[in-house]
């Protein structure tokens, strides 16, 4: 639980001062106000599937201990190495962007790869969560007892 707490807490921080550099780069590169630039979504990325998203995990991980399962670490580093290379890529295209260059088939290709990842973990959760679901309702009558 401690990972997923440290992860979060990480995304958050990450996710505040990715607001403050899209806002302080553009205004530094003279970037026109109201132009779309990916650097405008990073933030928002960053705090809803690193932040917000992996505090819901920490909840379930709470009541159904998930954390103890092999495919759970598999969906833990996959959607991490998600988030940051769909994040990472969203940077990069942004910023040059900005700075009026062109972006490539490769910064595609490799968010393409970050969205795979996340996709393919939140099945691996969804696997997990299910066991955890169903065993707990078969042994018990209530939300409440379920907590391990």
């Amino acid at each position: 639980m401690k990972k997923i707490f440290n992860a979060a807490f990480t995304y958050m921080i990450i996710g505040v001062l990715s607001g403050l550099f899209y806002r302080e780069f553009t205004k530094a590169n003279d970037f026109p106000s109201g132009e779309f630039t990916q650097l405008g979504l990073v933030h928002t990325h960053l705090l809803t599937l690193g932040f917000i998203v992996l505090l819901i995990v920490l909840a379930l991980d709470k009541v159904f201990g998930l954390s103890g399962s092999k495919l759970f670490s598999w969906f833990f580093w996959l959607y991490n190495v998600g988030v940051i290379l769909t994040a990472g890529m969203m940077v990069w295209h942004g910023s040059l962007t900005v700075l009026g260059e062109e972006s490539n088939a490769m910064i595609a290709g490799i968010a393409g790869l970050g969205h795979i990842a996340l996709s393919v973990s939140l099945v691996l959760f969804f696997l997990v969560l299910r066991k955890k679901v169903v065993a707990a309702s078969e042994n018990s009558t209530g939300w409440a007892t379920m907590v391990p």
